[in-house]
This record gives C-alpha cells, structure tokens and sequence, in this order.
C-alpha cells in the first residue's frame, strides 16, 4: 500500500541520510540493501575511522570537488559540512577535527557512525529490508515502485542511492547504473577516482609501507604543465604509490591521457635548494669518515636512504669526505625533486570512489529528483560527481542525501 510512502535503494551514506530524514519528516520509509548490514562502506572509510566531513565552509566544500561541482551548490547549501557534524554530535557521536579540517568521531571507530543511523532508523520506524532490487517500475513516465527477485515494493517516491562501482565487496557493484539506464538516463562512463598509481619504476616496492609526512607531491602532464600539487602524506607500495596526496592526486589525471604524466615528490619541502645544500654539507663535515649510506639518518627515513642514493647515481659506499660538489648537487636534486614516471591507475575495485554515474544535466540539483521520470531520484555516489579525499565524498552523500529527502 502506498500511504505518503517511500523506497531507498542502498542503505549507505546517503540512503541512510535521507531515510532518516524522511521519516523525521513523517513519511513512510522502506530502505532496501543487499546487504544484511547498513553502511558497508561507511564501514571501512578513513580506515575504519571514517572521515565523516571537512569542516569548512560552503565554497570550500564546491573548490573540493573537481567533478561537476556547482551541480552540488544547492545540496551543500540545503546541508552543509557544519550541519553533519551538528547531525552526527546531537546523536551521540562526539566528533574531532585534524589536521586538513578533517573531521573523524572522537572514538576513531566508524561503527559509532553506523551504529547512530541505525538508532535513528529504528526511532523513526524506517522499514529495513534485506533485498536485491532488479528494476524499476515506471508507468507512464512516473515510477511507482521497484521489483526484486522475491516482490514488488510499491511507493510515492523512489531514491536510487546504491553507490558507484568501488568496493564491490561492500555491495557497490554498479547496479544502481542499470536501474537508472531502464529509467533512460544517460551514465557517463564509471572510472576511478581517489585510486592508489602504479608507476614505470619497480623501487617503490623495495620501500613497501613506508609513509613519508610533509612531503610536496606534483603531477606533471606531457607538456610539462602542473596539474596537481598538494603537501601531505603519501604511501609506497608493491606497485607503486597510495596515500592521501597520492589519491587526491589522481582525482585530477585524465585515465585516456594519462601516459604522459610525470610525478615529483620533495622529500624536504620546508628548505629552499639552497638552505638543503648547507644542511648537507653540515651532515657530510660531521660524518666526513662514514660511507654516504651511512650518513644521511638524520635527513631521511633508514629505508629510503638506499633508494635516494642510487638515484643519484652515487656510489653508496664513498666516503663524505671524498663526495664532489657534483655528486653532491645531484642528491640535493633527488631530495627536492624524487621523479616517478605513471604507468596506470589501480582497477575500479581498489579506488575510494568512482568518477562518472548519472549525467548531473538529467537531474534537477535543487531536488535530486529525474528530469526524465517522475518521483524518481538519485543521491550520493551513483551521481557524476566525486571529490578529493578528505571527507568531501561522504559530504557530497549526506547533502545529496538530504536534499532528495526533504524534496519528497
């Protein structure tokens, strides 16, 4: 029966943001996931701490966003990082912000999170089912419901928001793009986004684990042109390079044009060349007897030592003493610039979000509701919209979320 009634597709960030606000507002919710659990992905963000939001203001929040960002100006307007944390503290989630305004529960558990919608969703008689939805059903440009293997859901208003296709561990198989193709929409092609490089050289995997703080990442395209620089944190890998700047960075590489781009990471970015050459020469007077190898602990972490020296193309064995301005103008250019060449992207399943989904020009900003069918709408991930790292993604789902919710 459909009484002021309402179907969610996906009980994540978003589904279970505007689920909750759609029962507060006395309608009545049924949230349907494949999974038994609410929040699978929520579960795992920020490394199982989840970066809830950024707490930064509303133009922030749009420069945060590469992919279409002023198609989100109504929904980070309708519900702003400011009013998720107000939202997640008022339900007994004490938050913490850190370094970046990166925002995180107090406890660094992200089943505080989880566990908040979930209370929510039972105070407010939300209607959780486990079910794997196949279609839509849509009479005479109005959609009525969707039909799963076992029934047919019928309601006022149906709310696709089943994410993309990262972690498909986590139920984000994209089958929210097939429910939205029958409707007629057009679905830019999903690729990654936020997603860990692999790179041309095969050292990185000689410093497997090994992350490096404060150190200034850039990406170059062929024609030498900067198109990406950020200071933070990266990791390395059997493969290549991770880590928050490394992610980011990736967000702002075109995967079809990708063959050309450079990566440079200055490993001493708070000392100009010069201040770095002095700090050098000081290291090499006080360890003038020792081996280079042997010499450079106080600068760099123990295992890259090895790697930043045979780059330089310096005999790790010579001693400080004997070391030639040359050789020494060398390592300081390694320092300030350790050069990587990019050779792909990690598959779709290992990226933190996915860039593509549903056109953003098919859909009405200021409801999330289908220009193409009625009483249809879309939030979160399965929109062509995505952002860096640092808490934007799951804002952009909560906004989103909201706004499709208080738009029924």
């Amino acid at each position: 029966m459909r009484n002021n009634s309402v179907v969610i597709v996906g009980a994540g960030a978003a589904g279970c943001m505007a689920a909750v606000t759609a029962a507060k507002r006395g309608l009545n919710v049924t949230l349907i996931d494949r999974n038994s659990k609410i929040g699978r992905k929520m579960l795992i963000t920020g490394k199982g701490r989840c970066n809830v939001t950024n707490n930064c203001n509303t133009e922030t929040l749009i420069a945060s966003v590469p992919t279409n960002n002023r198609f989100l100006y109504s929904a980070f307007s309708a519900f702003s990082s400011q009013d998720t944390m107000s939202f997640f503290e008022e339900n007994g989630v004490p938050l913490k912000t850190e370094r970046g305004n990166r925002v995180f529960p107090q406890s660094d558990k992200s089943m505080d999170i989880i566990d908040a919608f979930f209370m929510l969703i039972r105070r407010y008689g939300v209607k959780l089912v486990n079910d794997d939805v196949k279609s839509l059903i849509i009479n005479d440009g109005v959609v009525v419901g969707v039909k799963s293997m076992r029934k047919e859901y019928f309601a006022d208003k149906v709310l696709i928001a089943c994410g993309g296709c990262s972690y498909p561990q986590t139920g984000s198989t994209g089958y929210g793009y097939e429910l939205a193709k029958s409707a007629g929409h057009t679905i830019i092609e999903p690729k990654p986004s936020l997603v860990p490089i692999e790179t041309v050289e095969e050292w990185p995997s000689q410093l497997q684990g090994l992350s490096l703080k404060n150190v200034l990442l850039t990406v170059k395209n062929d024609r030498g042109k900067t198109v990406y620089s950020e200071l933070g944190e990266m990791l390395f890998t059997h493969f290549g390079i991770s880590g928050p700047i490394v992610l980011s960075a990736s967000a702002n590489m075109n995967s079809k044009k990708s063959n050309g781009y450079g990566i440079i990471i200055d490993l001493k970015p708070a000392l100009s060349e010069e201040q770095l050459d002095k700090r050098l020469q000081r290291d090499f007077d006080k360890f003038s007897n020792k081996d280079i190898i042997n010499s450079l602990d106080e600068l760099l972490p123990k295992r890259l030592i090895p790697v930043v020296i045979s780059v330089s193309e310096i005999d790790e064995h010579e001693k400080c003493r004997d070391l030639t301005r040359i050789e020494r103008h060398k390592l300081l250019k390694v320092l300030k610039g350790l050069t990587l060449t990019f050779k792909s992207f990690r598959p779709i399943a290992e990226a933190i979000v996915t860039s593509g989904g549903i056109s953003v020009r098919e859909i009405n900003p200021k409801t999330m509701e289908s220009k193409l069918v009625k009483n249809l709408y879309f939030a979160g991930e399965i929109i062509d919209v995505d952002a860096y790292t640092g808490g934007f993604n799951l804002q952009i789902a909560f906004s989103t979320g909201y706004l499709a919710a208080v738009s029924f």
